[in-house]
């Protein structure tokens, strides 16, 4: 009998980090590196860190990695490396290395499941244009499974949370609600037709994405996932000196995400984290209650959030600007 993957974990894809407001204080109490060729460190809450290795190449290094987001091992895989490949994209970098993560219960799933989850990484990694070239695992009776991921970027070319201006339209790429559906997955609310269209955006690379936010000439860009739209909005207001306003509207949901966030029966865990943290730094005008919750979603393997000028465009949604304000504030009408 195969072992749903989802009922092993705590909580599923990047539903499972830690919350923001937790980490915040931790990471503020470490001292920030002083070499000269950190480009961009943990201080702007940004993707990746950035380290210049010549006048022309700097290195873009990141590492993500979760508990199963779907029952079937090779989408896990192919969602959780895809996902890591995106933090090099949101940094206007492009993927070359990657190494892989594993903590797996091998005894209790067998080699075949975890071959499976290599594979769905492997694929992802190979349409990117990069290479796996090693990584390192544990015994884990909580499987986990992700990537550490080089890329490379022009030093002058780098995109970071922290270069918003005022007035700029901020641009979602993919749809919200991957934090509905897992937690409808393990809840036996989730139809296979809505896993189907999860996994189809949770696989999309977001490649396409950064070459059009890079050709419109994207002040600041990151990726919306764990902490959903309004957390990853906050990071880029705060790096950007600014504030932002957020038309809960026009904010994307995949088909039939919706419907489940009538009411809290798949409310992920780690989107209430994420809506008590936005309290503190949100006003909300009259929201219908799904959107609200829709935006606070916990979301794996999001699109891109880009600031674009007035004017620009890309494939998505305008979902909201960076106005002046108290920086990191938002406003959701």
């Amino acid at each position: 009998m195969t072992v749903p993957l989802t009922s092993l974990s705590h909580g599923a894809g990047c539903g499972c980090k830690l919350s923001a407001a937790d980490l915040r204080p931790i990471v503020a109490s470490l001292a920030p590196p002083t070499d000269p060729r950190v480009l961009v460190a943990t201080d702007t809450a940004d993707d990746a860190g950035v380290v210049r290795l010549t006048a022309e190449i700097a290195l873009v290094q990141t590492a993500d990695f979760f508990t199963p987001i779907v029952d079937d091992p090779y989408w896990f895989g192919r969602i959780a490396a895809t996902n890591a490949l995106s933090d090099v994209y949101a940094m206007g970098g492009t993927p070359v290395s990657a190494l892989n993560l594993v903590a797996f219960p091998l005894e209790t799933l067998g080699p075949d499941v975890l071959r499976d989850i290599l594979r769905g990484g492997a694929d992802a990694v190979a349409e990117a244009g990069a290479s796996i070239v090693g990584g390192h695992s544990i015994d884990d009776p909580e499987p986990k499974y992700g990537l550490a991921v080089t890329g490379v970027v022009h030093p002058d070319e780098v995109l970071t949370n922290a270069g918003g201006q005022p007035g700029d339209v901020l641009w979602l790429t993919k749809p919200l609600g991957a934090g509905t559906i897992a937690t409808a997955i393990k809840r036996e609310l989730a139809a296979p037709e809505l896993i189907v269209r999860g996994i189809e955006v949770m696989t999309t690379l977001n490649a396409t994405a950064a070459a059009q936010a890079r050709e419109a000439g994207a002040h600041a860009l990151t990726d919306v996932t764990g902490f959903g739209l309004l957390g990853h909005t906050h990071e880029l207001a705060a790096a950007s000196g600014l504030a932002a306003e957020i038309h809960a509207e026009s904010v994307p949901a995949i088909d039939g995400v919706l419907d489940l966030l009538a009411d809290e029966r798949a409310l992920a865990g780690g989107s209430k984290r994420n809506r008590r943290d936005a309290d503190t730094w949100t006003s909300w005008d009259p929201v219908d209650p799904a959107r609200a919750r829709l935006v606070c979603d916990a979301m794996t393997s999001g699109g891109l959030l880009a600031a674009l000028p007035e004017g620009a465009r890309i494939d998505g949604w305008p979902v909201g600007r960076l106005v002046p304000g108290s920086p990191g504030t938002l406003r959701v009408f």
